[in-house]
Parts: structure tokens; sequence; C-alpha cells
């Protein structure tokens, strides 16, 4: 898949993110916990969205059981990067905008596993952005 750079991708671990996620422009990627409320709102979404596929659409994830926001973003930054990075997409994703949840410790460290490092954050969501390469 040929992107134009930076190539961002969306990532939701909030349940309750419901019709925001309508905001976010067709086109690109956002990956979505399951939820009661998040994932009505996603399959609305994509069947709105004709021609978006897994990379370039919505992609609704599985929660972990009793899983923190914070668990849900870390357990799932390997699919993430198997979807995205420089072995499925040309360039490879260069942004993550996370929301629902805060640039812990956690977060920063797994992140950073992946090249990343949080450029902006508040209480409830974080931007990252990969380091180039040197």
């Amino acid at each position: 898949m040929k992107v134009t750079s930076p190539y961002k991708v969306r990532v939701v671990v909030d349940p309750s993110f419901g019709e925001r996620l309508a905001q976010f422009p067709p086109g690109e990627p956002v990956w979505i916990v399951d939820s009661p409320i998040n994932t009505p709102v996603a399959r609305r979404l994509r069947d709105e969205r004709v021609g978006e596929n897994s990379l370039t659409g919505i992609t609704t994830f599985k929660p972990g059981s009793d899983a923190s926001p914070e668990d849900e973003l870390v357990a799932e930054l390997d699919t993430i990067e198997l979807h995205h990075g420089e072995y499925s997409a040309d360039p490879p994703y260069s942004i993550l905008e996370i929301f629902g949840c805060s640039a812990s410790d956690r977060v920063r460290i797994a992140l950073a596993d992946f090249g990343f490092y949080p450029d902006a954050s508040t209480t409830d969501s974080v931007t990252a952005v990969r380091k180039p390469d040197i």
C-alpha cells in the first residue's frame, strides 16, 4: 500500500467513545476497542464509507477481560505495527493518535519499543511520532 507521508493511525481504547468516531475523516485508519457503544457506530460508518478496507478504514478489536485502556493499547500495538508498519505500508505509519489513556511510563515504554515517542498528551489522549531513522 502506497501512502502519502505522514501516515497517521488512530487508536481508540475508550469503550464509550461512540459517536465521536464519526469526527475522524474517511480514508484514515482507526482501530477502536469493541464495546456496546463503539461497535454500532463503527459498523454504521463502515457501511457509509464504501471503498475503505482494513488499512484505510475502521477496525474494531476485542478487549481483554477486565483490561484497562492502557492494557488494551499495549496489547494491540503489535497488530497495528503488523498492519501499518514497514512490511505493510510504504511509507510506514509515523504518527499514532491514541484516545482513552495517557502517556504513562508503561505507555511510553511500549511506544518506544516501536520507535515512537509522545509528542503531545492530555489526561486521556496521546499523540506519538516515530523517531526518524538515523
